[in-house]
């Protein structure tokens, strides 16, 4: 099935905006989100020019508003004229060490992550229930495999908890039209990955990005992208020592 209406939070920049240039490429409509929305201005007049046959829906949105999220989508959906799929993708990745007094940062991180990730599954299983049809795709990450020590338990743990809402749902949906996929990025070239301070095992934003879409189209269930090294990572950190994984930290 193609999936010509798509919804994507998080797309100023990054990830978000790297699969709206490839979606658009492919020549789909686009309904795209974020807080900033000049920069989705900007993107809109880069895309149709590009591609003068698609529609580009923006809005504002601070995901962590979460009343406002429903409303948005809703816009969205009547100013495409339907959402086929809708990809959570936004997300952020502070962190400091639990204990250390920055409570702030692990909560926003919690907050963002998860909680404003039910908000938009919420918003979007609401649409798509009511049409009987639907992809979901959540934008977990690697660091839901395991996990994490340090500054990036908050983090890991926020990732986990949207990686097991996804199997939660494909279970439940298991029957239905409505098709979910979570997504596992590993390190792909964006602001965020270079913080993380994992030069050595990056991708480029095109080659993780045209994995993250490959997957999303195949409509996969589960996809640790790019695959490799992220497949084999996926099987072995469950069954790493910890004393291994303390220095992960």
């Amino acid at each position: 099935m193609t999936r010509t209406k798509i919804l994507i939070t998080g797309a100023s920049a990054g990830l978000g905006a790297a699969m709206a240039r490839d979606f658009a490429g492919k020549g789909r409509d686009l309904a795209l989100c974020a807080r900033r929305l000049d920069a989705l201005e900007s993107l809109r007049a880069e895309l149709t020019a590009a591609y003068p046959g698609i529609t580009v829906a923006v809005r504002a949105l601070d995901v962590d508003d979460h009343a406002a999220v429903p409303l948005v989508f809703g816009e969205l959906h009547k100013e495409l004229g339907g959402l086929d799929r809708v990809i959570v993708n936004a997300g952020i990745g502070k962190g400091a060490v639990i204990g250390s007094g920055r409570a702030d940062a692990n909560l926003a991180t919690a907050t963002t992550n998860f909680v404003s990730a039910l908000a938009q599954v919420e918003a979007a299983m609401e649409i798509f229930r009511a049409q009987d049809s639907g992809h979901l795709v959540l934008v977990s990450s690697m660091s839901a495999v395991r996990g994490l020590p340090g500054k990036k338990a908050a983090y890991s743990a926020s990732k986990a908890g949207l990686a097991a809402l996804g199997e939660a749902l494909t279970i439940e949906l298991a029957k239905s039209p409505i098709a979910v996929t979570t997504l596992l990025p590993g390190f792909i070239a964006t602001d965020m990955a270079a913080k993380a301070g994992d030069a050595k095992m990056v991708a480029p934003l095109e080659q993780g990005v045209a994995a993250m879409v490959h997957a999303i189209e195949k409509e996969r269930i589960r996809a640790c992208v790019p695959a490799w090294p992220w497949r084999l990572i996926d099987v072995l950190l469950p069954r790493l020592p910890r004393a291994v994984v303390a220095r992960m930290g």
